[in-house]
């Protein structure tokens, strides 16, 4: 039995109808959120929108903000900040483990001998 590789959670897959029907939202809704930069589907040769199932997500997320009460700028200003915060996460993270490496390589090399 061949196994299928895992699927590419960026691939657009999903046309505007689908797509809109997965979340529970109507396509003029999709439209608006594309059109506001709050998603970016990915587009055939012919110009279909295709969404993957990272913009699947992307567009709950902006479902479950609009249910707190969020207006779409509110929500730009939130994905913006989780995006920035993300990025520093990651930095943090790469910068932590460049510190480990180097103490466990001031470790690793004996004392100078005077």
């Amino acid at each position: 039995m061949r196994l299928s590789p895992e699927p590419d959670p960026d691939r657009g897959v999903y046309g505007i109808t689908v797509a809109a029907e997965l979340v529970g939202s109507g396509p003029q809704n999709l439209r608006q959120y594309e059109a506001r930069g709050l998603v970016s589907p990915d587009r055939t040769a012919g110009g279909t929108r295709r969404y993957s199932e990272n913009d699947l997500q992307r567009l709950r997320d902006i479902g479950s903000l609009l249910d707190a009460g969020l207006n779409l700028a509110g929500i730009e200003m939130v994905l913006a900040l989780r995006t920035a915060n993300s990025q520093l996460k990651a930095e943090v993270d790469k910068l932590s483990r460049r510190r480990q490496r180097a103490g466990s390589a001031d470790q690793a090399e004996p004392p100078p001998t005077s």
